[in-house]
């Protein structure tokens, strides 16, 4: 037999196993690429139009952003206090009422009565037509409502840690946080619908908000100033904690204890500093997310954070637990998921995509995208 032909064997057989191990991996790729060749074939005979599919591309990208928004102080948690925090979603909540509080505030004051101004409508309906309310004409407004939001979500995990997960960090496991966790979450959402009532309103004026049509093929993809404002600041405040991360001396020890906590605690790193950091940073992001995505939606109710939170943990699930990246990448998976896989199921069927994808993750690569890499 040639040199040649051994060679060829060889290289055959190496390539077999190579199939063989990555089975899971050579399937999911095999799909997409089905899919793929499916979506250009229907684009080639007019089944599905071009605008459609860069609908679809936006929507998943703002969708996508958000929940890894949401996710990255959801990962940050986790990666140094090893528990999954189910009040997230409520905080997420909080969040988003405590900055619409301070934006009804500033912009009814003087004509509707600010104690329902306080409850964002909830005694008795405010028209937001007629409060002017939107990130078109009152920037400075929806700004001042971002910054509240994001400095009222860091008292309150601040104020959650201090009297419950702190006294329990150093005596119980993870379990009996994530425990812990569930009866803040039950509190925050029943208080705020206590307090806010259960009914969903209005937020911003949609007449007012300016859109942007973007010509594709034979017709045009809307976006609007809610969409864009989202995108960009979610994207600015991952940047930030990727160079925060990366660059600074306390987001180094951040790293260091995500990586090992008892190397930490030898070496000398500050590891409850480093804990409060992790609450502060985390409860930012959480509020800022919270704000963000109200704004984008135009509406609040007293459990969207929860409703979003199964999404939130499948984004960090499939970027990997513990990753700021993976949260990130993962709600961008998550996000492309739930719109582009309308081409072919329904809408009814979105989310049964977008957890059959978390389901093939965890069967084939349970490490995640970002294979658990902590922190960073």
């Amino acid at each position: 037999m040639c040199v040649h032909s051994i060679g060829m064997i060889k290289y055959y057989n190496i390539l077999r196993e190579k199939v063989q191990k990555d089975r899971g991996t050579t399937l999911v790729v095999l799909g997409i690429s089905i899919l793929l060749v499916d979506l250009i074939f229907q684009l080639i005979i007019g089944e599905t139009e071009s605008q459609i599919v860069a609908t679809y591309l936006w929507d998943g990208l703002v969708i996508g952003l958000a929940i890894g928004l949401a996710g990255v102080g959801l990962s940050l948690t986790y990666s140094i206090l090893k528990f999954a925090n189910f009040a997230h979603g409520d905080m997420i909540t909080a969040g988003g009422f405590s900055g619409w509080v301070a934006v009804f505030a500033v912009m009814g004051v003087g004509r509707f009565d600010m104690k329902n101004l306080l409850l964002v409508g909830a005694g008795k309906p405010i028209n937001v037509t007629e409060l002017g309310i939107s990130v078109s004409t009152t920037p400075l407004a929806v700004l001042f409502g971002l910054i509240v939001a994001i400095m009222g979500t860091v008292l309150l995990t601040l104020a959650i840690d201090r009297f419950v997960f702190r006294p329990m960090r150093h005596h119980n496991d993870g379990i009996a946080l994530l425990i812990a966790s569930i009866g803040v979450s039950l509190a925050l959402r029943y208080g705020l619908a206590f307090i806010f009532k259960t009914q969903n309103r209005g937020l911003t004026a949609a007449s007012l908000t300016a859109s942007y049509s973007i010509p594709v093929g034979t017709g045009s993809v809307q976006i609007d100033l809610g969409e864009i404002t989202l995108v960009l600041v979610a994207i600015a405040l991952m940047v930030g904690v990727h160079v925060f991360l990366q660059y600074s001396t306390l987001g180094k020890a951040m790293r260091a204890m995500a990586d090992n906590r008892d190397l930490a605690l030898i070496t000398g790193i500050p590891t409850e500093r480093v804990v409060r950091a992790t609450w502060i940073i985390g409860g930012a992001l959480t509020g800022a997310a919270g704000f963000l995505i109200t704004l984008e939606r135009g509406t609040i109710s007293f459990q969207f954070g929860w409703i979003l939170l199964l999404l939130i943990f499948a984004a960090v699930i499939i970027g990997g637990i513990g990753s700021v990246y993976g949260a990130i990448a993962g709600g961008v998976v998550i996000g492309f998921t739930s719109t582009i896989s309308l081409i072919w199921i329904p809408a009814d069927l979105a989310n049964v995509a977008v957890f059959s994808v978390m389901v093939l993750v965890l069967l084939y690569k349970p490490e995640g995208l970002f294979k658990g890499v902590t922190t960073a």
